[in-house]
């Protein structure tokens, strides 16, 4: 079976995200010849000799009208070697939460460069939030190469800018990929481009085929979050209890001893279904009930762990925020913390420091976030929050902030303490 990679592309407005996208489905023969056809027909009629492959993604009808892409839009194909998932996300300021919602679900993103402008502030601020979501591999599209008589120089200084504010973000080296190329005209996709010699990398498709995807949440520590407990109502199944969800990371087998937060009391599991047919172990990202040795109290959002490898447990957190909407963030106000399907009412205590995006620069003074503003702070829970650093456990590290007034998602945050 193929592996799957979950791919954001992202940059700024007008990059070349939208057209790069169509351009792989065409290259990689994923489009029916209907469609094709009509995406013929519709570039025309906008005055275009060639086919406008944004189109093929901007499916609102305000983006078609702009230009511009605003909402998350998904978009499936496959090589001989692997599927992909990529989330063509929107690059206007105004529309960074879109762009945080589709790189969440992402390993890996594309972070278009148009090379006549060159690294602009939402390029920076894009990069940080890909940090910040632990995205495995970022691969920086410089684009648009025809508009500078595919020379070399602007494709080297944005490679030089790019790789020294990598440098100061702490982003591996290693997992920083640079390539010019012209999605318009098809530079670089699948094949090596002739008026791109100078460069001896591989072309872009070659580069998403050789992405390493990480098995890694396998061997982190279970956590296991309960949404819903199960009952049957048919005599042969009267005394069956099963606790229902999905695992975050680690695995689990019959017979393995589990704590069960906040309670912290210990149960054996005695049984593991996964689809209704009983299994003996199960692994992270798998949706599964299990069954314990003894009854106990569980309700949504209660965590299940091996007794040998907690989580941090604490009401009082030290959290990374991206603020997402225009009512700023204050002191003491209150907002409901939502860490996986569990929620809890919260206090922000502490704007502890702004981070700007291209300097790396801390503001110490600020007492709010404004929004698009990135900043470290202290929350206070009305309940113990069961979590770990985001470093070491994506999958029980992220949460999000909604705001209690107008139920907006208010921030997208990391744990990090």
């Amino acid at each position: 079976m193929k592996d799957v990679l979950r791919i954001a592309a992202i940059g700024s407005v007008d990059d070349g995200k939208s057209t790069l996208i169509g351009r792989l489905l065409y290259e990689t023969k994923s489009l029916p010849a209907d469609k094709v056809e009509d995406l013929i027909r519709a570039s025309k009629r906008r005055g275009f000799e060639s086919p406008d492959f944004s189109l093929l993604t901007d499916g609102l009808v305000a983006e078609r009208e702009q230009g511009i892409t605003i909402d998350v839009a998904h978009v499936y194909f496959q090589t001989p070697h692997r599927k992909f998932i990529v989330a063509d996300t929107p690059g206007h300021e105004q529309y960074t939460r879109n762009m945080v919602t589709g790189a969440s679900s992402s390993s890996a993103a594309l972070i278009l460069v148009d090379a006549r402008n060159g690294s602009l502030l939402q390029t920076y601020r894009h990069f940080f939030i890909s940090h910040i979501l632990d995205l495995s591999t970022i691969v920086v599209c410089v684009n648009k190469m025809d508009l500078v008589g595919y020379r070399e120089t602007p494709f080297r200084t944005i490679t030089d800018e790019l790789s020294s504010f990598a440098v100061r973000l702490g982003f591996p080296k290693a997992k920083l990929i640079f390539i010019p190329l012209s999605a318009s005209l098809g530079d670089n996709i699948t094949t090596p481009s002739r008026n791109i010699s100078w460069y001896t990398g591989k072309p872009l498709l070659e580069i998403l085929e050789t992405i390493p995807i990480s098995a890694e949440r396998n061997t982190l520590p279970f956590r296991f979050q309960v949404q819903h407990v199960l009952r049957s109502k048919l005599p042969a199944f009267h005394d069956y209890r099963g606790y229902a969800g999905k695992i975050s990371s680690g695995t689990i087998c019959v017979g393995d001893t589990v704590t069960v937060l906040p309670a912290q009391y210990t149960s054996v599991v005695t049984g593991i279904d996964v689809a209704g047919k009983r299994v003996e172990s199960a692994q992270a990202g798998e949706s599964i009930s299990l069954q314990l040795s003894m009854e106990v109290d569980l309700g949504r959002g209660d965590m299940l762990v091996k007794e040998n490898n907690m989580p941090t447990i604490a009401r009082s957190v030290e959290a990374r925020l991206c603020w997402l909407t225009d009512r700023p963030a204050k002191l003491r106000s209150r907002y409901v913390l939502q860490h996986g399907v569990r929620r809890i009412r919260a206090r922000l205590d502490r704007v502890k420091s702004v981070i700007h995006p291209e300097s790396l620069e801390e503001a110490n003074t600020s007492e709010t976030l404004a929004m698009n503003d990135i900043g470290d702070v202290t929350l206070t829970a009305a309940q113990e929050v069961f979590y770990d650093p985001f470093a070491r456990n994506k999958a029980n590290g992220a949460f999000i902030l909604i705001d209690e007034v107008t139920n907006d998602t208010a921030a997208v945050g990391v744990f990090i303490s």
